[in-house]
């Protein structure tokens, strides 16, 4: 990271609990954890000057199993949000991440709670304030930890909104078979931007732009609930069905061609961050350290823009 970005994220990261000596500078092990995610290379080759190899993986995992990464990328967004930098102008998608040999031999049974490592009780000295879940998010069951099966062979789905400027909103993974449709509501009711003032969190997007794999009626039912404009266009079996049934069909779906061509900013936000190789092949076994590298690489992507 740079200067100008270290300081625009440094007042936003977890202190310890002052329960034991310093911890490690943090700008290098952010640094390291950031050049694993660039280069995809095995952490046990990861250059000296990040310092010990373990650190810089302890601390991923860390903070991908509590949230962490999420809330430094969701106080991220608010300052950008609370500058005008956010249009509200979303876009979903989803794409396919390929998995390595290595992402699999998850372990299939939860983690334990913190209390029961290793025979201790409490929070362990230099951590966070905030103790590791006993399951993290998407952790427990080959199910939820194995990457699925799809045509490309184990492969794993990461979905994501993105605004017009590119960086994305919120982030999800999930097999590589899921399909797109099925993720539309989660994806959106990620996106939650508190505010500098006291305050509900902003949920609600302007408007939502997506392809005809989110044309269905529950999409469709949702955005209207919430009144959301939307430009989803209709599918080619659908409009045939619709038409098929003459009245009772009811009226075709409106869609705004000058809109939807501004789908392609989640296209090359996805881009974005596939040009980092630990995003773009699944390296991970567990599922949260999967998503806990892509969240990371949106909130440099956030200090960058």
């Amino acid at each position: 990271m740079s200067a100008a970005e270290w300081e625009r994220l440094r007042p936003f990261l977890p202190v310890g609990n002052r329960r034991c000596g310093r911890w490690r500078d943090r700008r290098q092990v952010i640094d390291g954890i950031l050049h694993r995610v660039r280069t995809g290379v095995q952490r046990r080759d990861l250059p000296e000057r990040f310092g010990p190899w373990k650190t810089v993986y302890e601390r991923h995992r860390l903070w991908s199993g509590d949230g962490t990464w999420e809330r430094l990328l969701q106080q991220v967004q608010a300052t950008a949000d609370a500058a005008g930098e956010i249009d509200w102008d979303v876009s979903v998608d989803s794409t396919i991440v390929r998995a390595h040999q290595q992402a699999a031999g998850a372990r299939t049974d939860p983690p334990p709670p913190p209390g029961l490592r290793g025979g201790r009780t409490g929070r362990t000295p230099g951590r966070d304030r905030v103790a590791e879940p006993a399951r993290p998010p998407g952790g427990g069951g080959a199910g939820g930890e194995r990457p699925g099966r799809s045509r490309g062979g184990f492969t794993t789905k990461l979905h994501l909104s993105a605004d017009g400027l590119l960086p994305p909103l919120s982030l999800i993974v999930t097999p590589g078979q899921q399909a797109e449709c099925t993720q539309f509501k989660p994806v959106l009711k990620k996106i939650r931007l508190p505010k500098a003032r006291p305050g509900r969190p902003r949920k609600t997007p302007d408007s939502v732009a997506a392809d005809k794999a989110y044309s269905n009626g529950p999409c469709g039912q949702y955005l209207r609930r919430r009144g959301i404009r939307h430009t989803i266009p209709e599918k080619t079996d659908s409009q045939a069905a619709r038409l098929r049934k003459g009245s009772r069909g009811g009226r075709p779906p409106g869609c705004d061609q000058d809109r939807h061509k501004k789908r392609n900013t989640v296209e090359r936000a996805i881009n974005r961050l596939k040009q980092h190789r630990a995003v773009a092949i699944r390296y991970d076994k567990r599922r949260y350290v999967c998503l806990g590298t892509a969240t990371a690489k949106a909130l440099i992507s956030w200090l960058r823009t």
